[in-house]
């Protein structure tokens, strides 16, 4: 099979499909591996890298997209991208399709199959594809936190670890899954006072053996979130509805009454946000006030530490690349009930049910298609 790694155009998005130790176990097994130049210079290769261990280089991105059966990106593709795509082809990467509507519509134009990495299951019914970019976010929504609390950037002045003598920041973290447990433990790490709440009480219990005496947990409730986040210094975004947008747990009323000073990383901003008041910022612009209150929405966060998330990425998409290159999509998605489970767009029709009802489409089960 012809494999294509285009270069990620998103802003600041230098993660990459596929690094080279990727690209070399495809060539060995008998596939073609198609890069764009210059696709992974950002975390430090050159199409020499490529070449060595036996991919194509393409300058011509237009070619590249003509010539390619299996696409394999990062990021959701841009409107330019889009327009590229053609009937047959596969796309794999990350949609988060009820997040925009424009995207969900060019896909289905295209004509193209596309696989929402977010959505593959494995047997337990976890997400494992999306598991090490929530693991990446979590991790990296505590120090944007501290980022976004210092005074220059708007914030209130504080420091997330207090000092001796001076009490801590405040973090409430809104979802005790993969986000909300990474962002749990670098805030604990740094001697935060945390406040962690979720409907799932196991979650919390796990949490509390996790970090015995430095955690609070809570059952979430509107009442709770409320009166968590009107006293937070910082507050974690970590919920996440797979396929669907995230519900909206925090509203715009309830961000008037914040501190001021107090800060915002919405983490589930890829599906939408779970704070009335964010919107998609990028790292060139992360961060803006509304309500005297500092948001942090980027839609790419792993993307800033684009060598290490590069790297967890491969290490857990290359087993599903492998099975549709050496399968093809067919058969590949008959095997592999957890691949089809991320099947979100089949040649024109959509196959993720809360995607169609959010945006009226007509639904076709994937299940039925491969079943």
């Amino acid at each position: 099979m012809k494999i294509a790694v285009p270069k990620e155009l998103k802003n600041q998005e230098h993660r990459v499909g596929l690094v080279p130790g990727s690209v070399r176990e495809l060539v060995l097994g008998g596939h073609q591996v198609l890069v764009e130049t210059n696709a992974s210079i950002g975390i430090g290769y050159s199409d020499q890298d490529y070449l060595a261990v036996g991919a194509q280089i393409y300058t011509d991105v237009d070619q590249l997209f003509v010539d390619a059966e299996l696409i394999i990106k990062v990021k959701e593709p841009l409107e330019i991208e889009r327009n590229k795509l053609r009937p047959g082809q596969i796309l794999f990467t990350y949609l988060h399709l009820a997040a925009d509507q424009k995207v969900t519509d060019g896909l289905i134009e295209s004509g193209a199959t596309c696989i929402a990495y977010e959505s593959v299951t494995n047997k337990r019914g976890g997400l494992p594809l999306l598991l090490p970019m929530s693991e990446v976010a979590g991790r990296m929504s505590i120090q944007a936190g501290a980022f976004c609390l210092e005074k220059s950037h708007g914030g209130s002045g504080v420091l997330l670890s207090g000092m001796a003598g001076v009490q801590p920041a405040k973090v409430v973290v809104i979802g005790a899954g993969t986000v909300g447990t990474n962002a749990t433990q670098i805030a604990a790490g740094l001697g935060a006072r945390i406040v962690v709440l979720d409907r799932s009480v196991e979650r919390l219990r796990i949490l509390e053996h996790l970090f015995p005496s430095r955690v609070e947990t809570l059952f979430s409730t509107t009442h709770a979130i409320e009166t968590q986040v009107l006293d937070a210094d910082l507050v974690i975004g970590a919920v996440l509805v797979s396929g669907a947008r995230a519900p909206c747990l925090v509203s715009e009323q309830v961000v008037k009454q914040m501190k001021p000073g107090s800060a915002i990383v919405d983490v589930a901003i890829d599906q939408g946000g779970c704070v009335e008041t964010s919107r998609p910022t990028s790292h060139d612009d992360p961060t803006f006030i509304k309500h005297g209150v500092v948001h942090y929405g980027v839609t790419n966060m792993p993307g800033a530490v684009a060598k290490t998330s590069s790297y967890a990425l491969n290490h857990a998409t290359l087993p599903y690349i492998q099975q549709l290159a050496d399968l093809g999509l067919d058969s590949a998605l008959r095997t592999n009930h957890g691949l089809r489970d991320g099947l979100n767009i089949y040649q024109g029709q959509v196959t993720e049910r809360p995607v169609a009802e959010l945006f009226d489409y007509p639904y076709v089960d994937a299940a039925e298609l491969f079943g």
